[in-house]
């Protein structure tokens, strides 16, 4: 399937499929795109799998860029060739999100993953993570955001995810 497809098959309603963990809508993309950084700035999704979220948002705005990290480059299947990068494992760490403006993390699979992101490089460009999973995920990440410089959450409400789902963006506390 390609972006445009998908594109269209979005509605206010999230919608399921089968390469993404996240349910998408049209209204989450559109309000995605707005808070994550735009051009020259840009996101790196952490553990983006096969990159239809990312693709999708960069595909429906092409001012704000969404780099993919994964471990292996087969994986991905919509983020243009140049912005997926490969590290080596579950536990590698991207050099080059010390540059982003922000991270993004989409049902990530260990709370101890963000903590090593947010002690290696959390000192440096990047101002927001995105946290994106099952709600009752949640309670076990809260923790490694609390107990860093990223401890300003805001949970995003009506932001067209299923019932089951949310989002919160961390921020350097004031």
């Amino acid at each position: 399937m390609d972006l445009s497809h998908i594109l269209n098959q979005l509605g206010p309603t999230p919608k399921r499929f089968p390469d993404c963990c996240l349910g998408i809508s049209n209204t989450l993309i559109t309000h995605l795109a707005s808070i994550l950084p735009q051009k020259p700035d840009f996101t790196i999704s952490i553990g983006s799998g096969s990159g239809l979220l990312e693709g999708v948002i960069t595909y429906s705005n092409k001012h704000v860029p969404v780099q993919g990290v994964e471990v292996g480059s087969s994986i991905n299947r919509y983020i243009a060739e140049e912005d997926m990068n490969v590290v080596g494992g579950g536990w590698g760490l991207y050099p080059s999100a010390q540059q982003a403006k922000a991270w993004m993390f989409v049902y990530p699979r260990d709370p101890k993953l963000i903590t090593k992101y947010i002690d290696s490089y959390g000192d440096q460009a990047v101002e927001m993570i995105l946290w994106l999973g099952p709600r009752v995920d949640w309670p076990d990440y809260e923790p490694c955001f609390c107990k860093s410089t990223f401890s300003e959450l805001s949970v995003l409400d009506n932001i067209g995810l299923t019932p089951y789902e949310t989002a919160v963006v961390a921020r350097r506390a004031s």
